[in-house]
């Protein structure tokens, strides 16, 4: 039987979620209509934008993204330390940036004096609302509803548009995170959408290769690459860029390849140090939702939180201790 999402996204667990939604029967989010002829290509940039935006919202962190041609994805980072840390002006400022909030809040908002009731009942609001920011089911409703209702009234039509609310994989270990951002990153070059990761539009490896180019600093609402673990660790993710670049261009040019088989010896170093073998690191980019279930990581480690977060028995294992 399905655990309910609450069960599913823990943060005891690990605060890294892979998230993916994908659209109902032949509706297309993106890209050309083999049906219709049709293109709905401009929708794309709806759906980046759309992730972008709410990255400078909420305190969840974006490490990747990938938008398809009907579904999207989704690598998530939960910032409970900035959520905290968040004061409760910043709070209601940020949520009024999507919601129009309660007629309480707008008067604090605007800096208006407040009875002690009145201040009481907009201090509970703000904390629910913290509580939300970092919320990664309240991320993915704010990232779905909108850009189902703009398709709707686009296609003049009513009804669901996404097949469900979303799908999600918790990423237990750095070996799972990075298989995972690999295997979005290259979602195009899979598809044969793109021949290189700079030409993948509307992915988070283009954005962040075009802020290279460009001499730009990287994009403020991704999350930041802060290089190899150590202590104490800043807040970002466990890699640095460049290993992070090569590795993913490394991989999408064995997957051009039509999957012969031909191995560079040059590894990216980033694979050596996490112990992934090559042909393991090329299953694990290329098929990581087919592979892998709910929890995803090193076989101890998912043992550990299968236990914890109450399964019956840990799914994926047999996967999971093949390939990490």
């Amino acid at each position: 039987m399905p655990k309910p999402r609450k069960e599913l996204i823990s943060l005891d667990a690990t605060p890294y979620y892979h998230c993916t939604s994908r659209c109902v029967r032949r509706a297309f989010l993106c890209g050309t209509d083999s049906f219709s002829g049709k293109s709905y290509e401009h929708r794309r940039l709806w759906v980046e934008q759309r992730i972008l935006l709410l990255a400078s919202i909420f305190t969840i962190d974006v490490c990747a993204y990938a938008v398809m041609s009907n579904h999207h994805h989704v690598v998530l980072h939960i910032n409970k330390i900035q959520s905290q840390q968040l004061s409760n002006k910043a709070v209601c400022q940020r949520w009024h940036r999507l919601y129009k909030g309660t007629l309480l809040t707008q008067r604090y908002a605007r800096g208006e004096k407040l009875t002690k009731a009145e201040q009481a009942s907009v201090n509970n609001k703000l904390q629910q609302w913290r509580n939300q920011l970092c919320d990664i089911s309240w991320f993915m409703r704010a990232l779905n509803e909108p850009i189902a209702r703009l398709a709707n009234a686009e296609d003049k039509c009513t009804g669901r548009f996404w097949e469900s609310r979303f799908k999600s994989q918790a990423l237990l270990d750095e070996k799972a995170l990075l298989a995972c951002m690999a295997y979005v990153d290259l979602n195009p070059i899979r598809a044969k959408l793109a021949a290189t990761p700079e030409q993948s539009k509307h992915t988070s490896i283009k954005k962040r290769l075009s802020a290279m180019k460009q001499q730009q600093r990287p994009p403020k609402a991704l999350a930041k690459f802060i290089g190899n673990p150590r202590e104490p660790m800043p807040q970002g993710l466990p890699f640095q860029l460049k290993d992070y670049i090569e590795l993913v261009d490394w991989t999408g040019r064995i997957i051009r390849s039509d999957k012969r088989g031909a191995i560079s010896q040059q590894l990216p170093p980033i694979l050596e140090r996490l112990a992934i073998q090559p042909q393991q690191w090329l299953t694990l980019s290329t098929q990581f939702e087919s592979r892998f279930k709910s929890l995803v990581g090193v076989k101890n480690k998912l043992k550990e939180i299968a236990l914890a977060m109450g399964y019956q028995r840990t799914p994926g294992l047999a996967n999971c201790a093949a390939l990490f």
